[in-house]
């Protein structure tokens, strides 16, 4: 598929799209055109960044843990650097603290809709 095509199915600009794969995250094929051609399965890849860059991540590290993230899985332990690992820890901890954030925000806003639809049942038409 074109860039375009990619960018459509990915909520992605093209411009991000460029700048993902001048950082190695994604990989396209030239067509004899010059236009980039990418696999089927760069729409999840790209959702996947866009994932663990909306969750604080710089891409300098996506583009260590990337390999795995794949399915089958391919952890490359010689690149495993303990600052690397210690990086990681740090963002596996802010991101479990988000998501009970997240949840907290949701459970609260859950209960007030639910007490608004109870209240105006309640209510004479």
């Amino acid at each position: 598929m074109r860039i375009g095509e990619l960018s459509e199915r990915t909520g992605t600009s093209r411009r991000l799209l460029r700048y993902y794969e001048e950082q190695g995250l994604i990989v396209a094929d030239r067509a004899p055109n010059g236009y980039r051609d990418y696999d089927e399965s760069n729409v999840d890849r790209v959702l996947q960044i866009r994932g663990l860059l909306d969750a604080g991540l710089p891409t300098r590290l996506i583009k260590q843990i990337l390999p795995c993230l794949n399915k089958p899985r391919a952890i490359h332990f010689e690149d495993a650097t303990p600052e690397m690992l210690a990086t990681l820890e740090r963002e596996r901890d802010r991101m479990t603290q988000r998501v009970a954030c997240l949840t907290r925000n949701r459970d609260a806003i859950a209960e007030y809709l639910n007490e608004v639809r109870a209240t105006r049942a309640r209510q004479p038409a």
